[in-house]
């Protein structure tokens, strides 16, 4: 049988009945693959074993390094992995554990936001091999020397999608509380539409801008191996959204440009004006940003100035710093970047004016615009955001099959 990664999100093996379809979803697929099923942290923030969870437990004192912090993070995925073994072995369904370490996830030191940089898999092989279902605790690795560390906001769905990689997986189900992606946020646009297939590019813009049902890295991590990712919700037999290259020419063909529309809310414009004479102003001030540690984004530049975003919390900062080396930025707070992104765009005129006749027409000011090959970028004021959303969303017609 082909290898099928199953991950779990944080609300997926959150309660007694969430665990319960887990293990149905679980007991259905061990019917036709050898099954690697990856587990987050039970629940959101406030829940006992949830990341955020165990970050408070260890106070306000901030004493610990980020070795000992990251050996407190990785009990959570460990948590949720044996508690779910549990249950399996409760069912009859013979199961094991591994630490993301015990598993092959080999990492650099950087702790909190580890890379992958080598996959060894004979410790699953072998597991698998002897007809078990193996858990693997997410969001974790090992370094060379053997010490713990975690991956980043987010690493669970990379440590699935690695290990379908290195394992040669006929698929990575991502498992979480929505039935799959959809056109836009549902909570925003009420008439968003689940999709059937989006392809690696599109997802990956999708995720970066904002539709949190997966994150990119992981997206990159299986366009690169041609993984195919299947998105689907925990609650329902439903199959979700299908995740992967070019599909069979045999399959429904839907001619269209626009397949999204996302957002990220929070976001700060900044302009800056170059002084007299002066041919260096954009190397100071992005090399200020970055000595501090400070995401730009949605940058353009032009002989005489710059204008970028930065997320409001780093605004007064970057201020702060712009004012400190001589120039007086101008600031517009509270801001939204919405992206329009669909794989079929490139090359096609009239996207940007159906985009701006949209807003336009809705009485929304575009503050800046940038675009690539995939997605356009509009900036609005975080007020215009849901407003905005709901007539890109109907101007594109995604609403309709």
């Amino acid at each position: 049988m082909g290898i099928l990664v199953q991950k779990f999100g944080g609300t997926s093996v959150s309660t007694p009945e969430a665990r319960g379809h887990v293990v149905r979803h679980i007991d259905r697929e061990r019917q036709q693959h050898d099954l690697v099923v990856v587990v987050s942290a039970m629940g959101r923030s406030g829940d006992p074993y949830a990341t955020d969870s165990l970050l408070a437990l260890t106070g306000e004192s901030g004493q610990l390094t980020a070795r000992e912090r990251d050996m407190l993070l990785c009990c959570g995925e460990i948590i949720s992995a044996v508690t779910l073994c549990s249950l399996l072995q409760g069912q009859g369904i013979e199961s094991t554990v591994l630490t993301g370490g015990q598993a092959g996830i080999v990492t650099d030191h950087h702790y909190g936001q580890a890379k992958i940089i080598d996959m060894q898999t004979a410790a699953v092989l072998k597991h698998l091999q002897q007809g078990k279902v193996v858990i693997v605790a997410g969001f974790q690795g090992r370094t060379d020397t053997g010490e713990w560390t975690t991956l980043g906001r987010g690493g669970s769905d990379t440590s699935a999608t690695a290990l379908g990689a290195a394992l040669q997986a006929v698929r990575a189900d991502i498992y979480t509380d929505v039935s799959g992606i959809l056109t836009a946020d549902p909570r925003f646009v009420e008439n968003a539409r689940p999709l059937t297939h989006v392809g690696y590019a599109e997802m990956c813009n999708m995720a970066r801008q904002g539709a949190k049902v997966i994150h990119p890295r992981a997206v990159e991590i299986a366009a690169q191996a041609n993984l195919p990712l299947r998105v689907r919700s925990t609650f329902s037999e439903d199959e979700g959204t299908l995740v992967s290259g070019p599909l069979q020419a045999s399959a429904a063909v839907q001619d269209r440009h626009v397949t999204g529309i996302a957002h990220v809310g929070g976001i700060t414009q900044l302009s800056v004006q170059a002084r007299d004479q002066e041919s260096d102003m954009q190397l100071q001030v992005f090399q200020a940003m970055a000595k501090h540690g400070i995401s730009v984004d949605f940058i353009n530049v032009t002989p005489s100035g710059a204008v970028y975003t930065v997320f409001d919390s780093d605004a007064a900062q970057a201020l702060a710093l712009l004012r400190g080396i001589g120039y007086d930025p101008q600031a517009v707070h509270s801001c939204a970047k919405v992206s329009v992104i669909g794989g079929g765009m490139n090359g096609v005129p009239g996207i940007m004016a159906s985009i701006v006749e949209a807003l336009t027409l809705s009485g929304i000011t575009i503050l800046q615009s940038a675009d690539s090959n995939s997605t356009i970028w509009v900036l609005v004021r975080e007020e215009d955001m849901v407003p905005a959303l709901r007539a890109l969303h109907a101007k594109f017609e995604l609403h309709l099959p």
